[in-house]
């Protein structure tokens, strides 16, 4: 995470950018999240601050969309397919494995940041299930004895 300074600095500039507007929230906390990995507490204070709006404001609207972090997130972006056609295909086990080699479950990160698992419920290719998803990178027809090789590859 950035130090205090630059931390102040960076929201700044992404403020600026969204021309000083608490009307822009959405967008100057996706900016801010690009920039700095993920909205840390001091992040999301600096912001409530510069912008002078609440603090609960500028919470409620990070925790409302699933698409921020709150944590920070590992080098690598796992996703594992839960909707119905995987689910049938033994996603559940397929998540269990992946779960067990990395320690970790779905919203979390491994203590290096090395990778972080979450769950989606349909990825739109059914016919591919069960489908693991690193990086944006689609491993379909998924089968237990795959996890293992397949999360090494990222190691």
């Amino acid at each position: 995470m950035a130090n205090q300074r630059q931390l102040k600095s960076g929201i700044k500039r992404i403020l600026s950018r969204n021309g000083n507007d608490s009307a822009m929230l959405v967008s100057i906390l996706q900016d801010t999240q690009s920039e700095f990995g993920y909205l840390s507490r001091e992040a999301i204070t600096e912001v409530s601050k510069q912008l002078n709006i609440p603090l609960t404001q500028v919470y409620s609207v990070a925790t409302f969309f699933k698409a921020f972090y709150l944590i920070p997130k590992g080098k690598h972006q796992i996703h594992v397919c839960l909707g119905t056609a995987c689910h049938v295909r033994g996603a559940d086990k397929i998540l269990d494995t992946v779960e067990r080699e990395l320690g970790i479950k779905p919203g979390e990160s491994d203590k290096d940041l090395n990778f972080s698992l979450d769950t989606v419920n349909c990825v739109g290719a059914c016919a591919l299930g069960p489908i693991v998803i690193i990086d944006g990178k689609y491993s379909g027809e998924m089968k237990i004895e795959a996890v293992k090789p397949l999360l090494d590859s990222y190691k």
